[in-house]
């Protein structure tokens, strides 16, 4: 096949190039994109056959980013590409979360997906491409999808949407979302806003679907000039038609009773459904129970899934019992742990997050060191979901890829909420004790608590809640859920994230997984999230009105400076040596970086004294020699007519032996003084020439009754101090030219 490109063309002027059939021609799909200097290559590759027993979609989706894309070497030792970092996890998940729902339910190959970033102009973010590229990669292959689909970052700026802005543009914008949508239908959303308005966003997603719009078209272009159209056949299910409506038959009542039951212990449930099951298992004839078994399984599934839905829409019950604006009861602590800077327990049904703060100082910042993206970072959250938090019996094994998202998504809700110039490093750490619905909007309510608990002056608490959907393909009816269970998510058309102030949005995420979501249901269901979050925040602020007035005992206490730039040197010392004098002298810990207003200097210390001791050496070598003013020294050298003071740090001055005393000293033994000896001397003069400094003792000692300054005699009546023993200057000998050194030369 011949290389086929089309191009897109954006708002503003910029181009987006989809060739194929040029690279990696023995992928299943592959498509090279370029905007500008940016290149991506996407390649996918699915099996010919489903493995055995699998009834799900096992899709892998991967982005990698090179670190020669940019004219880079990788960090550490080896030199080379390591593990996925975050940011690439984050993307592919991305990817992943909008071209899931869409391979038919029956398609169960092995499918990878590789988005790899080859070059990059440091200009255009590669991240809003990627899911272009990965389904534009699919609509060239013969792989049965449902697409195609696209992916932008919308941003507002100066007012103003703007679609996949650059990294510079990114900086000045007050809101910003990655949205995944087909031609119809929005399929994913996730981003952060400064507490922005429900009209608002729904905005910026009309904006963004439009902008995809272009792209999915593009993308059928693209495969009908690659002669793509036809897909492959595949059978990867054999099915029973008799048994599927007998397992209906003689299973949807009873689940559907267990389903209005409205119980809210989870487990209870679970096991009445189970029970449903495995007794209609019972009842097969011996000799068919293992071949039917996976079957019945599989149907039974269905029967439970569509007998919950009904009965929400049908009756407006839910698993539980509650109606669908309502929240299950919640209850909270802070201080919970007494060795956190700041600690919380946030509870809510059946879903329990224990946060805890950390505060430090600039050596605990993260540093970042991605292909695009350096630099340290000051506001940490980690998440940890832990297996028994739901029951299972499994190993701890670290963290997963799964727990990269929630912490993400609660990381952005809070981060535009800290109070600006906040000296201290701070990291949360979530543990999910118990889950059965949004552990990440758990997240983001305990860990409000535990940094109010810290003393953390934020801006607005934050809150969080998950909403889901029930739609009728049959009808216009719907359902949406307040605090949705984690059942409902699962049997459910939406799972829509929304955190927040009393003021506004801070961030969402939303899956979608029906056709033709409308955006009046969404508009209801931003409506009734927001009734929620002030709910929960009334919560919050009747456990902990306000932050506490100041830090824990045990938290360190951090005090910064600006200093010049020019006396960053004379801080750290040749080699470090004067910074690591003042730590091991004070007891603190002190770091400085260099910023545009000068050297920004950071004392940290758990006590009071260390941290006013360090500043006080700090200060005494930043400080600029002030004529008049005492100091106090220590003799560096004595000389003949004198002795060198240090006075300042890296600053000596003079101290001449007239003003060591109001008496006429003969010579320096007579002054008592020695090297090493400590005095306090008063500058009388900076030379505006050289700079050198002039010291005097006397000058703080009171001046004798009726003394007066000696007067010298003129200069022809002065005695010489060689008795006139010494040869005049005329009788020196020849000159080096030959004439007499006295005289008048010019006879």
């Amino acid at each position: 096949m011949n290389p086929i490109k089309k191009t897109i063309e954006l708002a503003d002027g910029r181009t987006i190039t989809l060739e194929t059939g040029k690279l990696a021609k023995q992928a299943d799909g592959a498509v090279e994109l370029r905007m500008g200097g940016t290149m991506l290559l996407a390649t996918v590759v699915s099996a010919k056959e489903a493995g055995e027993g699998v009834d799900f979609m096992p899709l892998q989706v991967e982005y990698k980013e090179k670190f020669s894309s940019a004219g880079r070497f990788p960090g550490g030792f080896l030199k080379r590409e390591g593990r996925a970092s975050d940011y690439e996890i984050l993307t592919a998940r991305l990817v992943d979360r909008v071209l899931r729902p869409l391979f038919p339910d029956n398609y169960h190959a092995d499918t990878f997906v590789n988005i790899t970033l080859y070059s990059s102009d440091g200009e255009d973010m590669p991240d809003a491409l990627a899911g272009l590229a990965a389904s534009a990669a699919l609509a060239v292959s013969d792989i049965p999808f449902n697409g195609p689909i696209s992916e932008v970052r919308v941003a507002r700026i100066d007012g103003k949407f703007v679609i996949d802005p650059t990294f510079e543009e990114l900086e000045r914008a007050d809101m910003e979302l990655m949205v995944g949508a087909t031609y119809d239908n929005i399929m994913m959303v996730e981003g952060e806003m400064n507490e922005v308005s429900e009209a608002d966003l729904l905005a910026a997603l009309k904006a963004a679907h439009e902008a995809i719009k272009v792209q999915c078209k593009a993308q059928i272009e693209l495969a009908e000039a690659a002669g793509k159209t036809v897909k492959r056949e595949y059978c990867h299910e054999v099915n029973d038609e008799d048994l599927r409506a007998d397992v209906k038959a003689k299973c949807y009542d009873k689940a559907y009773a267990v389903a209005k039951a409205g119980c809210a212990d989870k487990h209870w449930r679970q096991d009445s459904f189970d029970a449903i099951c495995d007794e209609y298992i019972e009842s097969l004839p011996e000799e068919e129970r293992e071949e039917k078994t996976p079957l019945v399984k599989r149907y039974y599934h269905d029967v439970e899934k569509e007998a919950v839905r009904r009965c929400i829409l049908d009756e407006g019950i839910r698993l539980d019992g509650r109606k669908t604006t309502e929240i299950r009861p919640i209850w909270c602590e802070v201080d919970y742990l007494p060795g956190p800077h700041g600690s919380a327990i946030f509870t809510r049904g059946e879903t329990q997050s224990l946060s805890t703060v950390t505060l430090g100082t600039k050596l605990d910042e993260k540093i970042l060191d991605d292909v695009l993206n350096q630099g340290r970072e000051r506001f940490l959250l980690h998440y940890n979901f832990p297996p028994f938090s739901t029951g299972e019996a499994k190993a701890v094994r670290g963290v997963g890829r799964r727990e990269i998202g929630p912490g993400n998504l609660a990381h952005r809700a809070r981060k535009r909420m800290f109070p600006d110039d906040f000296p201290y490093v701070c990291r949360i750490v979530s543990d999910i004790l118990e889950s059965n619905g949004s552990s990440s909007m758990a997240t983001v309510c305990a860990g409000t608590l535990a940094l109010l608990d810290a003393g953390v002056k934020m801006k607005k608490p934050v809150s969080g809640i998950a909403m889901g959907l029930i739609t009728d393909t049959e009808s216009p009816k719907y359902a949406i859920l307040s605090d949705i269970l984690g059942d409902e998510d699962h049997l459910g058309d939406m799972d829509f994230k929304v955190t927040g102030t009393v003021d506004g949005i801070t961030a969402t995420q939303m899956d979608i997984k029906c056709d033709g979501l409308s955006y009046e249901i969404l508009e209801k269901a931003l409506m009734q999230a927001r009734e929620g979050r002030l709910h929960i925040l009334n919560i919050i602020n009747q456990t902990i009105p306000a932050p506490r007035e100041d830090y824990k005992p045990h938290v360190p206490r951090i005090v910064t400076m600006l200093i010049p730039k020019e006396l960053i040197g004379a801080v750290i010392g040749p080699g470090g040596k004067v910074i690591q004098g003042i730590q091991e002298a004070s007891g603190a810990t002190v770091s400085i970086d260099e910023i545009d207003e000068g050297g920004y200097i950071e004392v940290a210390a758990s006590n009071k004294e260390s941290i006013d001791k360090a500043l006080s050496m700090i200060n005494a070598i930043v400080e600029l020699p002030e004529e008049g003013k005492v100091y106090h020294g220590k003799v560096a050298s004595i000389m003949d007519f004198g002795a060198f003071v240090s006075f300042m740090p890296n600053r000596d001055g003079l101290l001449h032996i007239s003003e060591i005393s109001w008496d006429r000293l003969e010579n320096m033994e007579a002054s008592g003084l020695k090297e090493g000896d400590e005095v306090d001397v008063k500058l009388i003069e900076i030379d505006k020439k050289t700079g050198k400094y002039r010291l005097s003792m006397r000058a703080l000692l009171p001046k004798p009754e009726g003394w007066t300054e000696p007067q010298r005699a003129p200069r022809g009546e002065r005695p010489r101090r060689d008795n006139g023993d010494r040869p005049r200057r005329d009788n020196r000998g020849p000159r080096r030219d030959g004439g007499n050194r006295g005289g008048n030369n010019n006879q």
